[in-house]
């Protein structure tokens, strides 16, 4: 039964394994809890497809054919959305099903014996129940009962027996006051009365027998004086006279026979100057002569007989270069030199786990062993190379642990188990999973079309599908390889247009396909050559659509916009058309007040343009006040007076069966809140009750059969994580109506009132996500018991919070979202005590 979790504080300026990552530690999302009265009555259904994969970095371009979604952008990786934990097999890489997903960060990870996780960190919420900071993920992939809800970051564990030993940054943990270290017991989850009470973090612990070490940035724990290092007694909590008093913070310990081995920043140690790590006696703390003298941190390490690897931020240890990982001689005289294994990688490490002969490793490198890994690699310690398991992640690792044919690997990743894919990929929009077609461009996409088996791609690279090719290419779209047409822009192109024998481009550039154009041109199909049509803009062309009449005379039209003011020998601000034969400028003219970044077209049966719907950064169109997203006539351009009013700019533009979609910097649109994308009516412009709500900017849509999809600069979408890219359930396949309250859907609790105990029962109509919250008469959430929880049909039933609720009355809030239709109960109850 899930208690509601307090909000971890922001962390303090410390250096920690889980805080030296270059990104900030980002606080879980907290909804804002809203009164009773204001709670919306229509029915949502599960928007975002969880199935499709993300990227590491921001989408600029998307474009459909058949069961393939192209996507351009600034991006290195696209995988699977994990959240900041995942299991992974430990001979294919891949994730593991089922496991639920965690919403936020783990730092930490340490296997239950029995095939299942403990895990802590920095989170909110695992597999859709509440979980604050530490849970148990059981074998079967599912959050067992185990609820200790730490207030603040957990950065370290270590099981031994019925007892979890738990550091971190938290002061509440287990049901009682526990400062940055606790013990709790590993069924109940019940702090047990061991309190050594640092006071500061804790970031490393080790058992050995009777004696649990600890480290960290503290300066008293287990009541004693003992700087960032102790060995305090297992039963008691006191620090013993073990006393190695280091000047700097230990991050990573581990035990062996009898020597201590620690890492860290410190510069001295066990009474003796020892650089970043060390080895003390089990019984004095003094350092033995073992001095490996590295050049920087050391944040990992891992025992192995008479080797101990250590992985960090050192480029030198023992006297030898080796770039953040290395194995170094234990042997009982050794001084510390460092073994030949050397696989090198390219940036910091974080994490270690030994299984065999393999040994697993994270950080936030991108080459390790001689090979390309991101974040994370299995290394031979027989070789000085990765092996073929390659499970890359899209952030940094932070946690490893190894139990059986699984490894758990925990981070500030969203998503791992996935490909490397630089700047374009394409994906499988049945499975959402990234197929084998790799370009490999050098430098961000910005544009892509299709014609028949060739995709067409503009940008900012330089080389794409194994061939240079300066910021304009043409694809193979089974193979990725670039085809010999090859315009050679002299600088970035942003749009791109197809049809028949001719591509249009638009963007940056003064000289392409052999000849000077401004800003705008049209290619040979074949021979990729600069055709004479020549409109000669005179600023950036972002944009462009094109229609073609299916009757005489067969003419093609070429909408344009972007940041032009004069095109084609005729005053045009940022928007224009032109005849696609001559290049002339036609008298269509929406003067808009500022720039244009998108365009979508309405024709009718015989091709002729009927509408343009204008997405940008203007606040009028002809003598109209228009906000960022309008609709002109195709006669002269003038401003129908269709107008959502947007209140940010609108970067992408799409039209579909369910009306007309935009994306953009707004967060409200057609008369409602709408953060960055939204649907609105043909008719009147008004948003309809599809809202994804995004939490950044989104920069393209597309739409196709029942999904729309999105990429942009998000992260989130739905209060999911949905990084860069999302496919959206079409508003025809969500905007039904609310479902009668029937005995297949309904929320109770028993007793009511109630006094210590109570359960809220609920019935499923099928099975779907479940988000149950308490809120008081205020309109306050008291409790989140449930948050997007997969649940079966049939009956359920949840325990009230175990932190009692005051006497008082309360509301219950039930949201069920199945593939069909999404609906809510509400509950009222009381609490008398």
């Amino acid at each position: 039964m899930a208690r509601i979790a307090s909000v971890p504080s922001v962390c303090r300026g410390r250096t920690t394994r889980a805080r030296r990552f270059t990104h900030h530690l980002l606080a879980p999302c907290c909804l804002v809890a809203a009164a009773l009265a204001a709670w919306p009555i229509a029915a949502r259904a599960q928007i975002v497809d969880p199935t499709q994969w993300v990227t590491n970095g921001p989408v600029n371009a998307e474009v459909r054919s058949g069961n393939i979604m192209y996507v351009g952008g600034n991006f290195s990786y696209v995988g699977p959305v994990t959240g900041g934990g995942a299991p992974l097999d430990v001979t294919t890489g891949a994730p593991t099903s089922p496991f639920p997903k965690v919403t936020g960060q783990v730092y930490t990870v340490v296997s239950d014996g029995s095939g299942g996780w403990y895990v802590g960190g920095y989170f909110t919420a695992v597999g859709g129940v509440a979980r604050s900071n530490i849970a148990q993920v059981l074998a079967n992939g599912t959050v067992s009962a185990w609820n200790p809800n730490s207030n603040n970051s957990v950065l370290a564990l270590a099981l031994s027996g019925a007892t979890v030993y738990v550091g971190g940054d938290f002061t509440s943990i287990g049901g009682q006051t526990r400062n940055r270290i606790a013990a709790l017991d590993a069924t109940s989850g019940a702090a047990t009365a061991w309190n050594p009470n640092a006071n500061a973090f804790v970031d490393a612990l080790a058992v050995s027998g009777a004696t649990v070490y600890a480290g960290g940035g503290f300066g008293t724990i287990g009541g004693q004086t003992r700087n960032c290092i102790a060995a305090l007694d297992a039963t008691t909590g006191a620090a013993t006279s073990w006393n190695a008093n280091a000047n700097g913070a230990v991050l990573t310990l581990a035990v062996s026979g009898t020597r201590v081995y620690a890492g860290g920043t410190f510069t001295m140690i066990g009474s003796q100057p020892r650089n970043y790590i060390a080895s003390l006696g089990v019984t004095s703390g003094a350092a033995t002569v073992w001095n490996p003298n590295a050049n920087s941190t050391v944040d990992a390490l891992v025992v192995n007989g008479t080797t101990v690897y250590a992985g960090g931020q050192f480029t030198s240890i023992g006297g030898q270069a080796r770039s953040h990982i290395a194995a170094i001689d234990n042997s009982s005289a050794s001084t510390g030199p460092p073994t030949a294994w050397n696989p090198g990688a390219d940036s910091y490490l974080t994490a270690l786990a030994l299984s065999g002969t393999t040994l697993y490793a994270g950080g936030q490198f991108t080459s390790i062993g001689g090979s390309p890994r991101r974040c994370l690699a299995a290394l031979s310690t027989t070789s000085n190379s990765a092996t073929a398991w390659n499970s890359n992640a899209n952030g940094g690792v932070a946690g490893l642990a190894v139990s059986g044919t699984t490894v758990y690997a925990g981070g500030m990743f969203t998503s791992v188990g996935g490909l490397m894919r630089n700047c374009v990929a394409a994906l499988d929009a049945t499975t959402g999973a990234a197929t084998a077609w790799n370009p490999n461009a050098s430098g961000a996409v910005r544009a892509l079309t299709l014609s028949g088996t060739t995709v067409y791609a503009g940008g900012d690279f330089t080389i794409i599908g194994g061939q240079a090719r300066r910021f304009i290419a043409a694809l193979d779209a089974t193979s990725g390889a670039a085809s010999a047409w090859n315009p050679n822009a002299n600088s970035h192109v942003d749009a791109l247009a197809v049809t028949g024998t001719t591509v249009y481009a638009g963007g940056n550039f003064f000289t392409i396909g052999g000849q000077t154009r401004n800003f705008i041109a049209a290619l040979d199909a074949t021979t990729g050559s600069a055709l004479t049509w020549n409109p000669n803009a005179n600023g950036i062309v972002s944009a462009l659509v094109l229609t073609k009449r299916t009757n005489p005379p067969f003419a093609v039209t070429v909408f344009a916009a972007g940041r032009f003011g004069y095109i084609a020998g005729q005053y045009r601000n940022c928007a224009a058309a032109l005849d696609g034969a001559t290049g002339a400028a036609t008298s269509w003219d929406p003067s808009p007040n500022g720039f244009v970044n998108a365009l979508a077209v309405t024709t009718d049966f015989t091709g002729r343009a009927t509408g343009m719907y204008l997405g940008g950064e203007f606040s009028g169109v002809g003598v109209q006040p228009r906000n960022y997203l309008a609709r002109v006539d195709a006669a002269a351009g003038a401003a129908t007076t269709w107008d959502p009013n947007a209140n940010g700019i609108v970067y992408a533009v799409a039209l579909g069966g369910s009306g007309v979609y935009a994306g953009g910097a707004f967060t409200f649109i057609g008369g409602q809140t709408r953060n960055g994308i939204a649907a609105l009516n043909a008719g009147d412009g008004t948003a309809i009750a599809w809202d994804p709500n995004a939490n950044a900017t989104v920069h393209a849509l597309v739409v196709g059969g029942t999904r729309v999809y999105a990429g942009g600069d998000f992260t989130n979408i739905n209060g999911l994580e949905q990084s860069y890219v999302a496919a959206l359930s079409d508003p025809a396949t969500v905007d039904v109506p609310a479902a009668p309250r029937t005995s297949a859907f309904n929320l109770s609790s028993a007793p009511n009132p109630a006094r210590a105990h109570a359960e809220f029962n609920f019935a499923l109509p099928t099975e779907g996500l479940v988000s149950l919250v308490v809120f008081d008469c205020a309109g306050r959430r008291v409790a989140t018991l449930l948050v997007h929880a997969p649940m079966a049909a049939g009956p359920h039933g949840v325990a009230l919070p175990s932190e009692p609720l005051a006497t008082g009355v309360y509301f219950a809030r039930l949201e069920f979202g199945s593939a069909l239709a999404s609906r809510l109960a509400t509950h009222k109850f009381v609490i008398a005590r």
